[in-house]
């Protein structure tokens, strides 16, 4: 499948293209929408930024019509009026499907907002509503709002409110709002929001409808579902998600170098990926930060590390995705609110970061087993990690990484948590282009990672 090859570039638009933070509350029209205003567009002036970086898939976080923040949806089916129209959507989508980069939409199913029209009829007809049963509702209680009825909102937040999913109506709305993305649209694939909040049998069946919409328009349609904990099983399989958002790992990258405790990342690594990985026949989704965390850049204690940071994300199994701006090393903190985190750019830059990022990507491009071959650690020490990617034909792509701040040799046979056999004849630098020949020993310069190919 093409997300096994891909390398993301998250956007989200509302930030990106300096949407109003609140969306207008107009009800005699519908979805109480303003006249569309054609912010989207701004998006495709990135395109040649991001063919420079080596993308060739884009996320988009919400687009479609919502009160606020793009998870609290009125309307599947309509792009939100301060981004633009479905037409000014549609454009930059075929915008970037021409420059060879697919597209995956942001799926809120699990909640809409209480703008949502569906919600906005029951709270006028109340029990006389056709859409009732779309919600899990108490008819006895009241909401915080005064609404004169319960709801159950997501995870407490009631300006979130629950769609009753396994509802075949509600089904069948968001079925049809799919397939009129992958129509107008042409998405190759979906984003699940708290994935992990949706029953499996939901699941499955977006996945039975996914399939076949995918054969129906020629490419294969990919479900990745936002999971934060441990439920790999429950979730990816051949008919529920292909992929899930790779939390343990992003955790495991800044925590160990932040600490100078490599042991972090490596425990995640063998655990997900080793030879009895619970995660070794899948393609993880994976990111170093994101719309809702703080940006690398901000939580590493020492700037150096950056590069690291990255240079792991695209060695490590499993899909990379870079959170917009993220790239030239931005920084933003949860503490100052979303809007520091999603923030208005006008356009993009380019730092000694970006260049780096650009080389990790294309190693990862240009050589198969730093995308799909098998994990194997070789050595471990609080401050250095190297490990393979190999495939079973027997190329490999060695990565060996030094968080220390001096430099660091590894011997033939030297003690560590790892069996390391040595590195012997001549190997390739991926980044540089230099070939070195190695006697067994191999000496790390410090703060550095190092991708190596035998010649």
């Amino acid at each position: 499948m093409w997300f096994d090859d891909a390398f993301f570039y998250q956007i989200y638009p509302l930030g990106l293209c300096g949407a109003p933070a609140d969306n207008s509350w107009d009800w005699s029209v519908w979805n109480g929408a303003a006249h569309p205003v054609n912010r989207i567009s701004r998006v495709q002036e990135w395109i040649p930024h991001l063919q420079q970086l080596g993308v060739n898939a884009v996320y988009f976080s919400p687009v479609f019509q919502s009160d606020s923040h793009g998870y609290d949806t009125r309307d599947y089916y309509t792009i939100d009026s301060r981004l633009g129209s479905n037409e000014d959507f549609a454009a930059v989508c075929s915008a970037f499907h021409r420059a060879g980069i697919r597209v995956v939409l942001d799926g809120v199913f699990n909640h809409t907002g209480r703008g949502f029209w569906a919600f906005r009829d029951v709270q006028q007809k109340r029990q006389q509503s056709e859409y009732k049963d779309w919600f899990a509702i108490d008819w006895n209680g009241n909401s915080n709002y005064n609404d004169g009825f319960r709801y159950e909102g997501w995870e407490g937040h009631y300006d979130l409110v629950k769609l009753n999913i396994e509802n075949p109506a509600v089904q069948e709305h968001i079925f049809g709002a799919i397939r009129k993305w992958a129509e107008l649209f042409e998405i190759d694939g979906i984003r699940l929001d708290v994935a992990y909040c949706l029953p499996v049998s939901f699941i499955r069946k977006l996945r039975a409808f996914t399939d076949e919409l995918g054969r129906e328009k020629g490419r294969d349609i990919v479900l990745i579902g936002e999971l934060i904990r441990d439920q790999y099983a429950q979730f990816i399989g051949p008919d529920r998600l292909h992929s899930c958002t790779d939390y343990e790992c992003y955790k495991g990258i800044y925590s160990s170098l932040n600490e100078m405790n490599l042991f972090e990342i490596a425990y995640s690594l063998n655990r997900l990926f080793g030879d009895n990985g619970i995660c070794r026949n899948i393609q993880l989704f994976n990111f170093v930060d994101n719309h809702d965390v703080e940006r690398i850049a901000s939580i590493l204690k020492n700037p150096a590390a950056l590069p690291i940071a990255y240079g792991l994300l695209f060695a490590i199994p499993g899909t990379p995705c870079v959170y917009y701006g993220s790239e030239w090393g931005m920084n933003g903190r949860k503490a100052d609110g979303d809007r520091a985190l999603r923030p208005a750019l006008e356009q993009p830059a380019w730092a000694d970061i970006t260049e780096r990022i650009a080389g990790f990507a294309r190693a990862r491009r240009e050589n198969e087993p730093m995308r799909s071959g098998k994990y194997s650690q070789l050595f471990l020490t609080n401050e250095q990690l190297i490990f393979a990617r190999r495939e079973a034909a027997g190329a490999e792509v060695i990565t060996a990484l030094n968080a220390g701040l001096s430099q660091y040799t590894v011997y033939p046979e030297q003690q560590s948590y790892a069996h390391f056999d040595g590195l012997y004849g001549a190997f390739r630098n991926l980044i540089t282009g230099e070939t070195y020949r190695y006697d067994g020993s191999i000496t790390l310069p410090a703060q550095s990672v190092t991708y190596l190919t035998r010649t």
